[in-house]
């Protein structure tokens, strides 16, 4: 190693760029932590990984119509229109 080091020309912070991640710091309740360490592991993946997984379908999940949202709208809609 060389005895002294030119760092003039470096930046504070990490070397990477970010990769459209943002670390968090969140309380979940054990039970859930635990199950959700339980299913990665079955699955082969990381935990976190299975939690954002998670929470990207329940958000996605939301914006889906299911036939049986879709009939209750078009039986409302109908009751609209023929009185």
């Amino acid at each position: 190693m060389k005895k002294e080091y030119d760092f003039s020309g470096g930046k504070r912070g990490p070397v990477l760029d970010s990769t459209g991640k943002t670390r968090v710091t969140m309380y979940l309740d054990n039970d859930v932590l635990d199950a959700f360490r339980s299913k990665a592991e079955a699955a082969g993946k990381g935990y976190q990984t299975l939690i954002n997984e998670s929470l990207r379908k329940y958000l996605l999940e939301g914006e889906v119509v299911n036939a049986k949202t879709l009939r209750k709208i078009l039986r409302e809609e109908l009751k609209r229109t023929s009185t």
